[in-house]
């Protein structure tokens, strides 16, 4: 009997949490937001750019997954997602596919980035898309990681159609114009990578030469 009282508590706490899956929750940090958020700016060196001051700031896509803990409600979502495709720029000369192995250097660094206290990054340091964080791409490169999905033989399933070179294109510019939450960067949107880097790894991916299309 005890038992199964016990999961009836049990499965009545799980449906109630999902019943609130789509209710925004309270602003992090409570009462102390205000005096968390004074204090985390504060620690950022004062000599920073204006860009990198600016990257502090939420915009509503952010705001909104903060909100609903990455689970907005559908509709929600959808207009998040709409926001962020029209966010998406593309090259000056309109080709979305360039060479895979500049894609594969830009694939493999994970610099970039520093604007710490002690070295932060001079002018000009190469940003990579640290692709390898989250994903498995070339065969030869055992140590990735799996929080996003395989990448490998990637133009070998798909092909190297115009729509699945401006998909490639597109969810690395603004990963969020297809998934409102997701954890992939947008690295077009904030100026991470420029266009012509994205087409580099665009090739990467779908090139029949790359090594992420070779066994």
């Amino acid at each position: 009997m005890k038992l199964k009282f016990a999961l009836f508590f049990a499965l009545s706490a799980a449906f109630g949490a999902s019943a609130q899956a789509d209710k925004p929750v309270d602003a992090p940090g409570g009462k102390f937001a205000k005096d968390a958020e004074q204090m985390f700016r504060s620690s950022f060196r004062t000599d920073n750019s204006k860009y990198w001051m600016a990257r502090l700031d939420q915009d509503e896509t952010m705001k909104t997954c903060g909100l609903y803990r990455d689970n907005p409600p559908r509709k929600l979502g959808e207009k998040l997602e709409k926001l962020n495709a029209a966010t998406i720029r593309y090259p000056v000369e309109g080709k979305l596919i360039g060479d895979w192995k500049e894609g594969e250097k830009l694939a493999a660094v994970g610099t970039g980035g520093h604007i710490g206290f002690i070295q932060p990054d001079p002018a000009g340091k190469l940003r990579g898309g640290n692709c390898y964080a989250c994903h498995q791409l070339a065969k030869q490169e055992v140590a990735y990681g799996t929080i996003g999905p395989s990448l490998q033989h990637f133009g070998k399933i798909r092909g190297n159609s115009e729509e699945i070179i401006k998909y490639a294109y597109d969810k690395i510019y603004n990963s969020n114009a297809f998934t409102a939450c997701t954890n992939m960067p947008r690295f077009g949107l904030h100026s991470w990578l420029t266009p012509e880097q994205i087409t580099h790894i665009v090739a990467f991916l779908i090139d029949p030469e790359s090594p992420v299309n070779k066994d």
